[in-house]
């Protein structure tokens, strides 16, 4: 037996909860998989899962062991990483998720700088508004704004993600300009559907706060679309300041509410913690801290003008 494949089959096996995921992840049939499982049980002399038809789950033991398995898995690959690093050029492939939202218009200029400066790493990038579990689905990072949903990942934050609402001087002026939160629920709303807050609503202002659900007569998981509609002079729209920071410099929208506040989100790195030590990983999350320290290019106009803060 081979025991750091073996290792590392049980591995993807407790992170994804499921033989079929693990294997596909790695490339390999699922009988392959599950013999190296049955073969590393058979050597610890022990089950390491519980099984039935439809759950998958670690043992007493298998909980123990993962631990020190998961941190075998991430150095040993660190080290292979670091071995590649000297011979040269960083080599291999990263699978990465990301947000619509910063991936147009945004993200394209950073990568082409990242691959002028690690042309041998290959990058498989998935973009969607879709909420991931990096270890379950095989990304190696995901850029996203929702917190971790486990205690295996690790988070890195990269950036504010601000939000205004606004709509079209035309729209104000038809419909009249909101002076509290509560006045727009007299307005027609365009709402982004997957906001970790969900229908709730927090505004401040000072030692003021204001909570109300809006109801939204449309909604939408893309942002773009969002602004597109609210740029036809249909509604007020909740928006990130990194999709409508142009559109809000140049005057087709008006930001409204202003002097109220809604809490920003964080634009994060999220990955497993088997990657913690990993070069390609490490190399560009830190390419990526680097190139987006301090205020977001999007805001510093926004927050010259006072509007966000």
């Amino acid at each position: 037996m081979n025991h750091f494949i073996a290792i590392e089959a049980f591995v993807r096996v407790a992170e994804t909860c499921s033989f079929a995921e693990a294997a596909r992840q790695l490339g390999v049939a699922g009988s392959i998989v599950t013999s190296r499982v049955q073969q590393l049980e058979k050597f610890v002399g022990a089950p390491l899962f519980h099984r039935n038809t439809r759950h998958v789950r670690l043992s007493e033991l298998g909980e123990a062991y993962y631990k020190e398995c998961a941190e075998a898995v991430a150095q040993l690959n660190s080290l292979t990483d670091q071995m590649r690093d000297l011979k040269g050029t960083p080599t291999g492939r990263l699978r990465i998720h990301m947000l619509p939202g910063y991936a147009i218009g945004h993200f394209g200029e950073l990568l082409n700088g990242f691959m002028q400066r690690y042309g041998g790493i290959q990058l498989d990038i998935i973009v969607s508004d879709r909420v991931v579990d990096p270890i379950e689905e095989g990304f190696d990072v995901a850029f996203q704004i929702f917190p971790p949903i486990s205690s295996l990942l690790i988070e890195r934050r990269l950036f504010p993600v601000r939000r205004l609402f606004c709509a079209t001087p035309e729209y104000l002026e038809r419909h009249g300009v909101p002076v509290v939160p509560t006045d727009l629920l007299d307005h027609t709303t365009a709402l982004y559907a997957g906001y970790p807050s969900r229908n709730r609503w927090a505004f401040t202002r000072g030692d003021e706060s204001v909570s109300l659900e809006l109801p939204g007569q449309v909604r939408s998981n893309s942002v773009h679309l969002l602004r597109d509609y609210a740029e036809s002079g249909a509604c007020i729209v909740c928006l990130p300041t990194l999709v409508a920071s142009e559109a809000l410099r140049s005057g087709r929208l008006l930001p409204v509410l202003t002097d109220y506040k809604l809490a920003p989100f964080s634009f994060a790195a999220v990955y497993p913690t088997t990657q913690r030590q990993a070069i390609k990983v490490k190399m560009l999350v830190d390419f990526l801290a680097e190139r987006l320290a301090g205020e977001p290019e999007w805001d510093v106009p926004l927050l010259a003008r006072g509007w966000v803060s």
